[in-house]
């Protein structure tokens, strides 16, 4: 089973019920449509670009992220979720899954949606009834999203925040800094997502709660000197319950961590892609980049190199949210030459795409135009 390979042995994926769909599908995408499965894209305005749309129906697109400038009405934004739909359903589409169509819904402040979750993660933590506030706001979410037709939530953040108005503290986005709390909330919001077949996306592994307000991964590289035990006994923590629970995707952080990898991005690093989030808490679903076009990597030139290095380290699906649709057409185009190149490993590959697919297959609903 090639979405294993990487795996820890005995991890089970929690889309393991859509890794014979996956496996059906793999052999007959041609090298571009691959390496689409691995990449995310975005776009400017209101409508959907129609190179863009020639491209999902062409099979080269994994999903869409969506934000605030692209929702205009909620009616608007279902009707572009049905064009997208459709275009997905093209005969010359192998893939007839739906598309994974996200956004950032935490709740709060971080909303890119008009409506619920209303409450921001510490406003959860900090409420009569935490685990209740939680379920809720998971809930709310996830019935938000369907509403429009989106089915991946980027939320909840599991980082613990260590100090008041820090990076992550100062727009509400984190449950607490206990990292038992954080672990209860988040693991409760993500189930109460997943309930409702919205996929739930918990960030920013290994953790972002260390870093001040200055620190800005978004805005420039950032380094964390954590300890190892710090790390993994607050940082890591809340993941090991949200894993148990069997959260769909992890995004990784794009902090230094030089307790783990002096050298590179949590998600530009195998030794925490493979040795932390893969081998130690043995995560079997899909990793997602955070933005491809994010300060943190200024220092490295190119969309090229930076889906080619995160490629390599183990990530499976690359976040190319500049509003710019051919960011994620160069990343896939560089994909598919590395593939055809023999630069990246074939079966890793592959096996990163199977579990992409996988993921797709359990959000298929019998309404989806490609399953009529």
């Amino acid at each position: 089973m090639s979405a294993a390979l990487g795996l820890r042995p005995g991890v089970v994926s929690p889309s393991a019920a859509g890794i014979p769909v996956a496996q059906a599908v793999l052999p007959t995408l041609t090298p571009l449509q691959l390496a689409g499965q691995r990449v995310i894209y975005s776009y400017g305005g209101l409508t959907p670009p129609a190179g863009l749309l020639d491209l999902i129906r062409h099979g080269e697109v994994a999903g869409i992220i969506f934000f605030s400038e692209n929702v205009g009405t909620q009616a608007h934004l279902a009707a572009v979720v049905r064009e997208l739909d459709q275009a997905a359903a093209s005969p010359l589409n192998p893939v007839h899954l739906p598309l994974l169509l996200m956004t950032d819904q935490e709740g709060g402040a971080v909303r890119r949606l008009p409506g619920r979750p209303f409450l921001s993660a510490k406003q959860i933590g900090l409420s009569a009834d935490p685990p209740s506030a939680a379920t809720s706001a998971g809930d709310g979410a996830a019935l938000n999203l369907i509403g429009v037709g989106l089915n991946v939530n980027l939320a909840p953040v599991l980082d613990v925040f260590r100090t008041p108005g820090n990076f992550i503290d100062q727009f509400g986005r984190s449950f607490s800094n206990n990292p038992s709390v954080v672990a209860t909330l988040g693991t409760l919001y993500a189930q109460a997502e997943q309930r409702r077949n919205v996929a739930a996306t918990v960030k920013h592994f290994p953790g972002l709660g260390a870093a001040t307000t200055t620190q800005n991964t978004d805005l420039r590289p950032v380094t964390l000197n954590l300890s190892l035990s710090t790390i993994r006994n607050v940082d890591e923590l809340p993941y090991v319950s949200a894993i148990a629970a069997g959260v769909k995707l992890v995004l990784l952080s794009w902090a230094i961590y030089p307790a783990i990898d002096p050298v590179n991005p949590a998600g530009l690093s195998s030794k925490i892609i493979f040795g932390e989030l893969r081998d130690r808490l043995g995560f079997g679903g899909v990793t997602i980049t955070d933005a491809l076009e994010a300060g943190a990597l200024s220092g490295i030139p190119s969309t090229q190199l930076k889906v080619s290095r995160a490629a390599r380290a183990g990530m499976d699906l690359m976040l190319a949210s500049s509003r710019n649709f051919r960011q994620g057409n160069t990343a896939t185009t560089q994909l598919a030459f590395a593939f055809t190149h023999h630069l990246l490993n074939t079966a890793d590959f592959e096996a990163a795409a199977e579990r992409v697919i996988a993921l797709r297959a359990t959000l298929a609903t019998t309404g989806w135009p490609g399953n009529g």
